[in-house]
C-alpha cells in the first residue's frame, strides 16, 4: 500500500491539522492597539498549547481574523505572523504549517523564515469573490517556491476556496484533475462556503475517487457528530472552529473539546 507524505511528516494516517488563529495583526482594521501584539502572542500561546495537550497531530498558523482579507498582504503582517512564530518556537512540539490568507508569495515566505513544513493557499484558478476579482499564478508562485529554497514546504491548495466562485462553468471534478495534471499540488483541501461550515460529504467522495493518488482533506466543518465520515472519505481534515469553546468561531480554543474529538480519531485510525 502507497505511504503518503503525511504519514511520514505527521506520524499516522488521516492527520489532524489544527488551526491556530492569530488575532488582529499590526496593520489590520481590527487590530487592538491599546493590547498590542503582546496580546496577539498570548492568546496564540494559550491556543496552541490547548491543541497540543488535546492531541492533534499538526497546527497551522493563520491570520485569521485580519478581516477583511487581502489577497496581496503587506509586509507587516508576515512580519508579525514571523515574529509570533518566533516567540512560540520553543513551544511547538508537533509540525506545524502557515496560512497568510489570502496571499500564496506571503506563505511561502513566512513558510521559509519560521521553518515550516506545509503552507495551504489558493494557488490556482480565477473566482469571482466577497474580496473582489481573485487572480492567481500558479506558476510564479511556483518558482518563487523554488527561489527562496522552500521546495520542501508541501503545498495544500484549496479548490473549493471559501466565500468565492470559480469564474466560468467548470466542474469541481474537472478542476481537480486539471489541478493535479498542471500544478501537482501535495494535497487538495475541500472546503464548505465558509469556516465551520461543513464540507460536503459527496463533493469529498467525488474528487477523491477523481485523484486518488493524491492527498485529498476535508478543509471546513469538521465536528465530533462528523468526522467518522468525512475521515471515511478523506486523508485527514484541518480543523479550527470546532476546536473553540462552545464552537464559536472567535473564542478560545477549548482542550476538552479538542480532547473529545482527538479520542474519536484515534479510535478509528
Amino acid at each position: 500500500m502507497k505511504t503518503f507524505w503525511t504519514e511520514e511528516i505527521f506520524g499516522t494516517k488521516k492527520p489532524i491539522i489544527a488551526m491556530c488563529h492569530l488575532s488582529a495583526l499590526p496593520g489590520d482594521p481590527y487590530y487592538e492597539k491599546e493590547k498590542g501584539m503582546k496580546h496577539v502572542l498570548d492568546w496564540a500561546r494559550k491556543d496552541l498549547l490547548a491543541l497540543q495537550n488535546g492531541g492533534v497531530d499538526a497546527v497551522m498558523f493563520s491570520n485569521e481574523f485580519s478581516l477583511p482579507y487581502l489577497t496581496k498582504v503587506p509586509a507587516i503582517t508576515v512580519a508579525s505572523m514571523a515574529d509570533i512564530i518566533g516567540e512560540l518556537k520553543t513551544d511547538i512540539r508537533i509540525p506545524f504549517g502557515v496560512n497568510v490568507l489570502w496571499d500564496p508569495i506571503a506563505s511561502l515566505d513566512l513558510a521559509a523564515a519560521t521553518g515550516a513544513k506545509f503552507v495551504r493557499e489558493i494557488f490556482s484558478g480565477v473566482y469571482a469573490s466577497d474580496f473582489g476579482l481573485w487572480d492567481t499564478n500558479c506558476g510564479n508562485t511556483v518558482r518563487h517556491q523554488r527561489t527562496i529554497s522552500a521546495e520542501n514546504v508541501k503545498l495544500l491548495f484549496n479548490i473549493v476556496p471559501e466565500a468565492a466562485k470559480y469564474l466560468g462553468k467548470r466542474d469541481l471534478i474537472e478542476i481537480a484533475k486539471s489541478t493535479v495534471f498542471n500544478h501537482r499540488p501535495d494535497a487538495l483541501c475541500v472546503s464548505g462556503l465558509t469556516a465551520g461550515t461543513e464540507t460536503d460529504l459527496q463533493v469529498l467522495r467525488l474528487v477523491k475517487e477523481a485523484v486518488p493518488e493524491t492527498i485529498v482533506f476535508a478543509n471546513t466543518g469538521v465536528r465530533t457528530s462528523n468526522v467518522k465520515d468525512q475521515l471515511s472519505l478523506s486523508d485527514g481534515a484541518v480543523v479550527g472552529t470546532t476546536f473553540k469553546h462552545n464552537g464559536t468561531f472567535e473564542n478560545h480554543v477549548d482542550q476538552e473539546r479538542v480532547k473529545e474529538f482527538m479520542d474519536i480519531v484515534n479510535s478509528i485510525r
